[in-house]
């Protein structure tokens, strides 16, 4: 399968998984699982077609680990981003010291004021390193790599949470936690 095949299937199933199930009939259980095969039929259905090889390369490869297959196989579901509501059922889990965020200088002011908010989804999400980070941003523009002091946001009673992909959650980051540019 070629690349370009690839992100078109992963940004479909993401998009379903994610945000919109219900536009294709699907339905996730409370922790955001549905059958590959309910999966495969309903994309069918919509005019995607769509083989179970296809999603398990796609869930193999994908350099952001977006899906989580259960361990037989038979369900899927996105590793977090969600807009529709789930609970992933992750326990808290302590953080390392610092986690990043990235973002694009236009939101700058309003993350010094607000700090960072989860907006549409259930969680901000923060990466463990700059370079995703700095990634993550770039998607909008010249990315703003902002430090966040999880260390002392766990001391000081904020639940973290990991993905399944490694991506970290917290439901806010107040701004007295961030360091911001200039």
């Amino acid at each position: 399968m070629d690349d370009r095949r690839r992100k078109r299937i992963s940004k479909y199933v993401a998009r379903h998984l994610r945000h919109a199930p219900e536009r294709i009939g699907l339905t996730l259980d409370a922790h955001g699982w549905v059958g590959v095969g309910e999966l495969l039929e309903a994309a069918a259905r919509h005019g995607f077609r769509l083989t179970r090889e296809e999603l398990e390369e796609t869930v193999a490869t994908n350099d952001k680990r977006r899906f989580t297959l259960d361990p037989g196989r038979d369900r899927i579901r996105a590793a977090q981003g969600h807009t529709v509501g789930v609970d992933l059922g992750l326990p808290p889990a302590e953080p390392p010291p610092y986690l990043f965020h990235g973002t694009v200088g236009r939101y700058v002011a309003d993350i010094r004021r607000d700090g960072l908010r989860a907006m549409a989804r259930h969680d901000v999400h923060l990466s463990p390193d700059r370079e995703t980070a700095a990634a993550v941003g770039a998607r909008r523009g010249r990315p703003v790599v902002l430090v966040v002091d999880a260390g002392a946001m766990h001391r000081d009673g904020h639940a973290f949470r990991v993905s399944d992909n490694g991506v970290w959650l917290v439901p806010h980051v107040p701004p007295r936690y961030l360091r911001l540019p200039g």
